[in-house]
């Protein structure tokens, strides 16, 4: 991605998640990114493109770092360890995209199927992980589609708790706990 498609991305991102997809407009993009709209438009066809690719880029890129790491791991214990390591990091980093993500996925407009659609896709990812584990007797029988959406919104609510004590926790803090909670252990 050339580096003017990225400042439109990330300038895009921002007002997203900060003002609402609904009450940011193409003007105040290009207005903030400092560019013409020929410009914007020579990346992007129109907003929902931005929205579209802002979701399904991003969204791939965290399933993508999960698929990887949990590769590299032995047990379902580690690969489920190293999803709540992922997801803290990406709350962290990606937190406007999950903001865009979150505050979209309730609805039936193409957007919230969008965001429906990739956010499903992710906890598919963990859901993998959870059936390895119920198979190989790591895991006790359960639901398991149930299950990968627990670790998920345990792991998402951390956005929220975050922003609710308006403490900066490190990583490390966050993963500790959130490691607590799951495992029973710190």
């Amino acid at each position: 991605m050339n580096r003017t498609k990225r400042k439109i991305f990330e300038i895009a991102m921002k007002l997203f998640s900060e003002k609402g997809y609904d009450a940011t407009s193409i003007e105040e993009i290009t207005a903030t990114v400092g560019v013409a709209k020929g410009t914007l438009y020579y990346h992007f066809s129109s907003k929902e493109e931005i929205f579209n690719f802002l979701v399904e880029e991003g969204m791939k890129l965290l399933k993508n770092s999960i698929e990887i790491k949990t590769s590299k791991c032995n047990t379902v214990k580690e690969k489920i360890k190293a999803i709540i390591l992922i997801q803290i990091k990406g709350i962290i980093k990606y937190e406007n995209l999950l903001s865009i993500v979150f505050s979209q996925i309730w609805g039936n407009e193409t957007r919230n199927k969008l965001c429906k659609e990739k956010a499903q896709e992710y906890v598919n990812v963990i859901e993998r992980i959870v059936k390895e584990g119920i198979e190989n007797g790591e895991i006790k029988q359960c639901n398991s589609r149930l299950m990968s959406y627990t670790i998920f919104s345990l792991t998402s609510s951390i956005m929220m708790y975050k922003n609710q004590i308006n403490k900066d926790y490190s990583i490390p803090e966050l993963y500790r706990e959130c490691e607590n909670i799951i495992f029973g252990q710190g």
